[in-house]
């Protein structure tokens, strides 16, 4: 068994595609989801598709399926954004998704979490939203109500985990009242 994450993959990438070439057997698996998802495994899966290495996926916990069905707004069309760039980059990313028609999915940290919802209000105005935390785990739960709402109640409970964000583009009575 051998850790694979972001910055170590210029040094772990050759070393499992040797591993596999040898004839081996590689799983990459994750303790936050699906592997591939806002995670370096895209990175190791483009290697073995250079080296004609045959990548099977096995279904297993979607944290963003999870969070966007249970979320209670609009899922027949959504866009996944994963993190938002932490500065540079950042409202030019919100300025584009303000006229997004879609449901809008983010990935945040709890450190970031509040600032997100912050730039996502004063960038989107204030939409429904339901901020989902450590789905597909143990300690599951998820805030539905307005980003204003949503600022008000993380501000006051620090968060904790990891966060998956749906952010509609409708009024958000329809939803949650």
């Amino acid at each position: 068994m051998m850790s694979y994450y972001e910055h170590n993959r210029y040094k772990r990438i050759p070393s499992i595609i040797s591993t596999l070439k040898s004839g081996k057997e590689v799983a990459l698996v994750s303790d936050a989801g699906t592997p591939g998802i806002s995670d370096p495994a895209y990175r190791l899966i483009r290697e073995c598709l250079k080296e004609d290495i045959n990548v099977t996926s096995i279904p297993g916990p979607s944290a963003v399926i999870a969070a966007v069905v249970q979320s209670g707004l609009p899922t027949d069309k959504f866009v996944f954004e994963g993190f938002l760039p932490k500065k540079k980059g950042r409202k030019t990313r919100l300025s584009i998704l303000a006229s997004e028609e879609r449901s809008i999915v983010l990935f945040e940290s709890p450190e970031r979490l509040i600032k997100t919802i912050t730039d996502c209000m004063n960038s989107l105005g204030n939409r429904p939203v339901a901020v989902c935390r450590e789905m597909t785990k143990l300690h599951e739960e998820i805030f539905r109500g307005t980003l204003e709402e949503a600022l008000n109640y993380f501000t006051t409970k620090k968060p904790r985990g990891e966060f998956v964000i749906i952010i509609g583009k409708d009024n958000p009575n329809v939803y949650f009242n």
